[in-house]
């Protein structure tokens, strides 16, 4: 028969705790991780807001195309700022 604290260790280890544990105990380690996630976070909010940014320019264009009224207006009011500011 085996003891309830036998059965309680052996569920620890196939949970994973000890190992995990141990993790949190070596700091290099854990250090890296976290930077290396950081960085392809990093690179993941780069990445998609160039083409949400790319998304935006291609609908702008295709606006700018049509000739609208209050859209054709707007960009040449953006476009005489942007000028007055470089000149």
């Amino acid at each position: 028969m085996k003891r309830r604290g036998d059965t309680y260790t052996q569920k620890q280890e196939w949970a994973g705790f000890t190992e995990y544990v141990m993790y949190l105990q070596d700091r290099r380690r854990l250090l890296a991780t976290n930077f290396l996630a950081g960085l392809m976070r990093g690179m993941g909010f780069a990445v998609g807001f160039s083409i949400l940014g790319a998304v935006v320019v291609v609908l702008v264009q295709r606006l700018a195309l049509e000739n609208l009224p209050l859209i054709g207006a707007f960009f040449a009011e953006v476009v005489r700022m942007v000028q007055v500011k470089l000149y």
